[in-house]
């Protein structure tokens, strides 16, 4: 199983285009585009074409896509990217109420609406806050996809441990909505604090092969993403990973 690369994981290479040369030797065709390779569209996408690389999927800001969506979708295809997902809201931007994240849905609906004119499917990428219970007990992870039905999701597992929740509990009940899933791991608590407790996938607590084997049961067609908020080394992190991917993506198929 081919695996993707989050390029957020790798902001501290030395040098971006240089990189693409050094994924085929890990066995890393696909990667995942942020805000940080998008400066030169064009150059970008022939250095990935020379190294065999591809993009089915990158983030953008919602508040990007609600300012200039023709500005993003020349960026979708330049690159080749297939899915969309909306990232993250800074603290300041998250609603604190049931209504304020029905409202939101509504903003992430209109984008997928967007994206689905231009044959681009378009989700939202978890992190932990969607977890943490509003003042009345609802959580807004569930508003956000219960009140946005064109909104598919890119789940990011290690983000829902992190706030508290369980991955196999959201997995079954809304994996119909599933499009990708981030894969990283957590370290031991109070450890790797240098890399904010995160670690190579396999060298943490999560028991991924559990998880690969419910995420297939839910589709055949998830695009399985590699990413660590900060690694110390970018390059043997990604090395590391992809190795760890396919040894696990074997064992969960038993």
């Amino acid at each position: 199983m081919a695996v993707s690369l989050q390029l957020y994981s790798m902001r501290e290479h030395t040098d971006q285009i240089a990189l693409l040369a050094e994924l085929p030797a890990m066995g890393i065709s696909m990667v995942e585009g942020y805000g940080g390779v998008y400066g030169d569209p064009a150059a970008y996408r022939a250095a990935m074409d020379a190294n065999g690389i591809t993009m089915p999927t990158g983030h953008m800001g919602l508040a990007d896509i609600e300012a200039d969506f023709a500005a993003t979708m020349e960026i979708v295809k330049t690159m080749g990217m297939q899915r969309v997902y909306a990232p993250y809201l800074e603290e300041k931007d998250r609603p604190t109420t049931k209504a304020g994240y029905v409202e939101l849905a509504e903003r992430l609906n209109a984008a997928a609406k967007l994206y689905a004119a231009e044959g681009i499917a378009f989700g939202w990428h978890n992190h932990d806050f969607e977890f943490v219970a509003l003042e009345d007990g609802s959580i807004p992870m569930d508003i956000l996809l219960e009140n946005a039905p064109d909104v598919l999701w890119e789940a990011d597992l290690a983000w829902i441990v992190r706030g508290n929740s369980d991955p196999l509990e959201y997995v079954q009940r809304f994996g119909s909505r599933l499009s990708a899933i981030h894969v990283k791991d957590i370290a031991e608590a109070g450890s790797n604090l240098e890399e904010d407790g995160w670690a190579d996938l396999s060298a943490g607590t999560l028991d991924w092969t559990a998880l690969l084997k419910a995420c297939r049961a839910q589709s055949t067609g998830l695009i399985y993403i590699l990413e660590h908020d900060k690694p110390t080394d970018p390059s043997a992190y990604a090395q590391r990973s992809a190795a760890a991917f396919e040894t696990l993506w074997e064992a969960s198929n038993d």
